[in-house]
């Protein structure tokens, strides 16, 4: 099976970044992708709240869902929108940062609220309070497909070994960690913790990843930067694929059957213990 990860982009208007994401799919599909896969905050990339509320939608209103899900349908592809930022009902007005596979029919096959909150200090001038603006999901997902079991995660999820194993052990062979990753934490942590995350379980890891320089044009904000590297990780921990720096389209060819080797050379899967402590 061929996978089609989409590294994108993206500003604060999701009306404007809509158009390549679109064109990167159809670049995606006629390079013979089955499964393409954008990366977390596909609609816009803002740290303003009051422009988040003006700007984003409900899930049943937000206009890049709808035309993600029709190009799915007249490409004829599964398609993983890695997360886009939705307004909720909650009491306290936060968002919902949500994941969504469609199916080759444009249906919604499953949905995945982001568990784990990006709450960090990385530097003096690099701090995040995600939890501040997004409410937390808190239930784990795992998609059936013809093809493979999907595990659902996002970006800082990816933190949280347990969340994948626990995926893995319920039957997920690909393990989806669409990201918008910090430029400083990518550099010294995706690559490895992708690779520690197929390790561990066995599976097939697709990261698609926003890279480079998001601006902002409401409200004077100053912008940030991410990192780059889609990554297709193999089983047995091997990089399939690197998207670099730019935006685009990084393909990779899966041969699921690497899952049950893998674990039949390994089955550490089936080696938890109960223990005591500490």
């Amino acid at each position: 099976m061929r996978v089609g990860l989409v590294q994108l982009t993206v500003g604060d208007d999701p009306a404007v970044n809509l158009p390549e994401t679109l064109s990167l799919l159809r670049a995606a599909a006629a390079g013979g992708a089955q499964f393409v896969l954008t990366p977390e905050c596909t609609n816009l990339l803002s740290a303003n709240r009051d422009h988040q509320r003006r700007v984003l939608r409900h899930e049943e209103a937000d206009e890049t869902l709808a035309a993600l899900q029709a190009e799915a349908q007249a490409l004829g592809i599964w398609l993983l929108i890695g997360s886009l930022g939705l307004l909720t009902h909650d009491a306290d007005g936060r968002f919902a940062n949500r994941s969504f596979l469609i199916g080759p029919d444009g249906g919604i096959a499953a949905r995945y609220d982001k568990i784990h909150m990006f709450d960090v200090n990385v530097s003096e001038t690099e701090v995040y309070r995600e939890s501040a603006g997004y409410r937390p999901g808190s239930r784990a997902v795992l998609a059936e497909t013809p093809f493979a079991k999907i595990g659902m995660a996002v970006c800082y999820d990816l933190r949280f070994a347990h969340l994948f194993r626990r995926l893995a052990q319920a039957g997920a062979q690909i393990l989806t960690v669409p990201a918008a990753f910090n430029h400083l934490t990518g550099q010294a942590h995706w690559e490895v913790l992708l690779r520690a995350r197929a390790i561990e379980t066995g599976c097939f890891v697709l990261a698609p990843a926003q890279t480079g320089f998001h601006p902002e044009s409401a409200g004077g904000g100053k912008g940030r930067r991410t990192h780059g590297h889609s990554l297709v990780i193999a089983p047995w921990g091997e990089v399939l694929a690197d998207g670099g720096t730019d935006p685009g389209v990084t393909f990779a060819d899966l041969d699921l059957a690497e899952v049950d080797r893998a674990r039949s050379r390994v089955p550490a899967l089936q080696h938890d213990r109960a223990f005591d402590g500490p």
